[in-house]
């Protein structure tokens, strides 16, 4: 359990008890401080209980007393409208912070190499960190991804730790310092949560604000927001600014040229270092973009090009982010579950072809509009869930589609078609462009039930349930 013991004694309040707010809870009764813990949701209080806490109500409390306030990341703490607690938290001059801020300051010499962006963080964090395991130091990844931050295990000098970091978690910190930070690109997200698309920017650039050693700064140049703060930082110095591009050439930068080759060009040298067309389990320029931060923040941490090469081929991949279950009869399965609105199917759809899509579930604002550019590299659509008489309409004229309304069904109808079709290298794809909650829990659910759906047909079939080759 990561060590809290300077907070011995304090009075520690935790608001929000879920993942992360109870491995805090739990992280600082092992350190010896006072915790006075709540959640507006009375089941989730319930699980204190175990630990011989009282829920002390942070709504009504007396705000002299708590020496902080650590905020589950979830909460707001501004905007829209704080949280009543968040509030007189605040007013009463106490800091608010996240479980995150309580590692770094917890373990300052261990090596940390932080992410964000607003698409392909997560990707990029398991990416790095396993390339960083495979070349023999011991790594921990988590922050917004896996494990929360309180919940890792202790590290040492000789370790690394990857962390995930969303908008939420970096307005929290005012003493977290990383040895390296990646910043992926922005795209307008939680505008509500921010006060606007420039509080939205504020937030990512705090991952810059504090950096160790050769203070390495990764970014990306290839949206305006991201291209226009590496000129600010150039401008601050004081760092190491390394320009990513999967576009264009960029000097003394990493980048991804005409022909699909990474290419480092920190030193000048122009090394030619991966044919990215040879990474079959990571198609596409999103995926080339996460190749191109992960290779930077290992280069970071001292590792060599050809462990990098070796641990990118290596790479299992993400479960429900564009995860190729596997092969039958030459027809291709892949799960992109999490992609739960059209700018995420976008990803999968343009970095295929002869796809039989899987799409819908509980249709979000805006609903499959935008992925009409994507719609010559999809064979036919099969529909399911609540969307699927408002998909019917849309694609009516532009695509074949079938209205299935479950996933089993689509899945059999989709495999069956392509597997008939002649077609070079088919696909059936589930990325749903929808939230899963009209018939599942969650798109983690939803994922596992087309996983469970593959290994089915690949056991009908007599093929092997084993992942595609790469």
């Amino acid at each position: 359990m990561i060590d809290l013991s300077h907070l011995r004694g304090k009075t520690i309040a935790v608001l929000g008890l879920g993942k992360s707010g109870l491995a805090s809870v739990k992280a600082l009764i092992n350190a010896g401080a006072v915790v006075w813990a709540w959640d507006d949701n009375a089941s989730s209080r319930e699980q204190i209980e175990p630990l011989g806490l009282v829920p002390i109500n942070l709504n009504e409390c007396d705000w002299t007393e708590p020496d902080m306030l650590v905020i589950s990341p979830g909460i707001p703490s501004t905007f829209p409208t704080p949280h009543p607690a968040a509030e007189k938290a605040r007013r009463a001059g106490k800091p608010i912070i996240c479980d995150v801020e309580l590692l770094c300051i917890a373990q300052p010499d261990v090596p940390t190499l932080a992410i964000t962006g607003t698409n392909g963080k997560s990707t990029t964090t398991a990416l790095t960190a396993h390339i960083i395991a495979e070349a023999g130091i011991k790594t921990q990844a988590g922050g917004n991804l896996g494990n929360a931050a309180l919940g890792l295990e202790p590290s040492t000098a000789d370790d690394c730790l990857v962390l995930e970091l969303s908008s939420y978690q970096l307005e929290l910190m005012a003493h977290a310092q990383f040895d390296a930070c990646a910043l992926l690109n922005i795209t307008p997200d939680h505008l509500d949560r921010h006060g606007g698309l420039d509080g939205y920017i504020g937030a990512k650039r705090q991952i810059f604000a504090r950096a160790k050693g050769p203070k390495w700064a990764i970014i990306s140049v290839d949206d305006e927001p991201c291209a226009r703060m590496a000129v600010e930082l150039a401008r601050e110095g004081g760092r190491h600014i390394i320009e990513v591009s999967v576009k264009t050439p960029v000097d003394h930068g990493i980048y991804v040229d005409h022909e699909g080759w990474l290419i480092d060009d920190t030193t000048g040298a122009n090394t030619r270092i991966l044919d990215l067309n040879t990474v079959t389990h990571m198609p596409g320029r999103h995926n080339w973009q996460n190749i191109a931060f992960a290779y930077g923040l290992c280069r970071a941490r001292g590792v060599d090009a050809t462990r990098i090469i070796d641990g990118v081929m290596s790479f299992p991949g993400l479960a429900h982010r564009q995860e190729r279950l596997g092969d039958i009869n030459g027809v291709v399965f892949v799960n992109d579950s999490k992609a739960t609105n059209a700018e995420a199917s976008a990803k999968a759809l343009s970095a295929y072809r002869n796809i039989y899509w899987i799409v819908g579930g509980k249709p979000k604002e805006g609903g499959i509009a935008g992925l009409e550019e994507f719609y010559p590299n999809i064979k036919k659509a099969y529909l399911i869930g609540a969307a699927t008489n408002e998909f019917a309409i849309a694609l009516d004229g532009d695509l074949s589609w079938e209205k299935c309304e479950t996933l089993d069904v689509a899945t059999k109808a989709a495999f069956e078609d392509a597997n008939t079709s002649g077609d070079q290298n088919p696909v059936v794809m589930l990325t749903p462009a929808c939230a899963s909650f009209d018939q599942f829990k969650s798109f983690e659910a939803r994922g596992d039930a087309f996983r469970d759906l593959y290994a089915q047909l690949a056991d009908a079939n007599g093929a092997s349930a084993g992942k595609a080759s790469t």
